[in-house]
């Protein structure tokens, strides 16, 4: 439809000159507008639709046709954003953890919070927070904190979701001392959060999650003092 657009709007200019092509090529621009929201209206409608389900039913009882089908669109529609349901959920987990480091990183900035480390543990203590607050969606993500937000971060190609990474970098620049392997220094705080955090709310283990924060972020803290070069 959009390439018919594009191409109406073309012959038009031919045909009619610059002030009918204007026109409509501003009805064609408004139309393509409209057709891109509501394509992201139907993305989303899959999402939020797919997310309820795999909570409430889990992956293995939700089925596309469930998903479409509740979601108000059609089958087809369905595999122009995604490849099967299992695309659906790594998707969604990248999702999920980019709003997660999304809110942190503004409530941050709010607080006045200066510093790499003292950021990086405000931002996990957000997060943690967060997921006490939503054990569904900590059981959803499970252990995947960490492969949700380097795929969302440098994975995905669309530059919403690069913004955290972005902003760590950015954190990395401004503060007062330099590092080496900066992305592996990342891909550490957030796997070892992650996983331990999991443990830590959904069964207490090895200390429930009030017990077991002070622990975690002295280790937070060594890692980021062992990657710093001044």
């Amino acid at each position: 439809m959009v390439i018919f657009l594009l191409y109406y709007v073309k012959l038009l200019k031919i045909v009619n000159g610059t002030s009918t092509f204007n026109s409509y090529a501003e009805q064609g621009e408004r139309i393509m507008g409209k057709v891109d929201e509501n394509k992201k209206k139907k993305k989303e409608a899959l999402f939020n639709t797919a997310y309820e389900l795999f909570v409430t039913k889990g992956i293995n009882g939700t089925s596309i046709s469930d998903i479409v089908e509740k979601a108000g669109v059609a089958k087809g529609t369905f595999y122009l954003y995604f490849k099967d349901k299992y695309d659906v959920k790594n998707k969604l987990i990248a999702h999920k953890t980019h709003e997660l480091f999304t809110k942190a990183g503004a409530a941050m900035e709010e607080a006045g919070v200066a510093g790499l480390e003292e950021q990086l543990i405000f931002i996990i203590d957000h997060i943690v927070n967060e997921l006490v607050d939503n054990k569904a969606l900590l059981n959803f993500i499970s252990k995947n904190l960490v492969m949700g937000a380097l795929r969302s971060a440098l994975l995905t190609g669309e530059s919403s979701d690069a913004v955290f990474y972005d902003k760590y970098m950015m954190l990395l620049e401004n503060d007062s001392h330099t590092y080496t392997d900066e992305d592996v220094m990342l891909f550490t705080i957030v796997e070892l959060a992650g996983s331990t955090c999991y443990n830590s709310i959904l069964f207490e283990e090895p200390l429930p999650i009030g017990q077991y924060k002070p622990f975690l972020y002295r280790t937070v803290r060594l890692i980021i003092q062992s990657h710093r070069t001044t």
